[in-house]
């Protein structure tokens, strides 16, 4: 399968740097290659050990991190099916937010996109003005607070559809978070999921949804709200559940380890995780989509074809 056009820099920039051999023992650890490719190759099973090592968890501290605020680095990669995700990343206030237009609304002759371009519209407007105010805000943007008042714009304004919605930021040495519907993230500790959204739904497909419908639409006050402390070399995805419905955590965990482990840039990481749910959602093979699906009844094979925005941020410290 040929790889979406936007996703194509990344790939060639990772050729160009990693040895063959290496390529091969990430491909087998990701499964795009078989084991047998590695047969009478010593390179290959050398970085196979390499790679091992190097994603053995770190030593844990005796007692909680202290002293240097951390920042996020991040980029994003959008690969839109029908052109209905939204979504920013504010470097200063350590911002990120994602929302998905809901599909059904196109069925009924609505602009799919409007509600979930406007909410991140007013949630950045909202925030850069934040940033310029001085003093900052105590204890950074709070998520919830954030969504509640882009919410109040957006519908305030008459906006047709609707959407999910997820907002992330950065305060301190912890991740704040708010979500309605499945949108949604994860952080990465080690390679490994330490914490990970879990989605709201109505019933099987029908996610938790804001909207100017005010007898339709899910209430702020249903968002899920919450925190965890994190380190230096965390790494968060936040994405549209294009993302989640394709890949299963424990791809997931393969491709940020890897990354890691190749030293990948927040795109190339965004990049690489997109293009593995673009793929997904165009294979037979069982996806956390078919799964719930034919739990719920439904002769559901393979992925689910679907915008997929994929956020990356590197947590880091502010001295880098």
């Amino acid at each position: 399968m040929e790889a979406p056009p936007q996703i194509r820099q990344t790939l060639s920039e990772i050729s160009s740097r990693t040895p063959a051999a290496l390529r091969i023992a990430v491909g087998i650890r990701l499964g795009s290659l078989p084991p047998s490719a590695a047969a009478g190759r010593e390179d290959v099973a050398r970085y196979a050990a390499s790679l091992a090592r190097q994603l053995q968890p770190r030593a844990r501290r005796s007692s909680p991190p202290t002293g240097a605020a951390l920042r996020m680095s991040a980029a994003s990669c959008y690969l839109p099916e029908h052109d209905e995700d939204a979504h920013f990343f504010h470097a200063v206030a350590g911002v990120i937010g994602v929302a998905d237009g809901v599909g059904g609304c196109r069925l009924e002759g609505l602009d799919a996109a409007a509600f979930s371009r406007g909410l991140m519209a007013s949630a950045l407007s909202e925030v850069v003005a934040s940033s310029a105010a001085a003093p900052p805000p105590p204890g950074g943007i709070c998520p919830y607070a954030l969504l509640e008042k882009a919410y109040q714009q957006t519908a305030a304004s008459g906006t047709p559809a609707a959407s999910t919605a997820v907002i992330v930021s950065l305060a301190g040495r912890s991740l704040r978070w708010a979500y309605v519907g499945d949108s949604g993230f994860a952080v990465f500790r080690d390679g490994r999921i330490l914490h990970r959204s879990q989605p709201q739904q109505s019933y099987f497909n029908c996610p938790f949804q804001l909207s100017s419908d005010s007898e339709d639409s899910n209430k702020v006050s249903e968002a899920a709200v919450g925190e965890i402390a994190v380190e230096e070399g965390d790494v968060v995805v936040v994405a549209s559940d294009g993302l989640f419905d394709n890949v299963f955590d424990a791809m997931l965990e393969k491709i940020v380890q890897s990354g890691l482990a190749l030293s990948f840039t927040p795109k190339n990481m965004a990049d690489i995780i997109a293009s593995q749910a673009y793929a997904a959602a165009r294979r037979t093979q069982d996806t956390p989509f078919s799964i719930a699906a034919r739990g719920h009844g439904r002769n559901k094979i393979g992925g689910k074809k679907d915008d997929t925005t994929v956020v990356v941020a590197f947590i880091e410290s502010r001295d880098i």
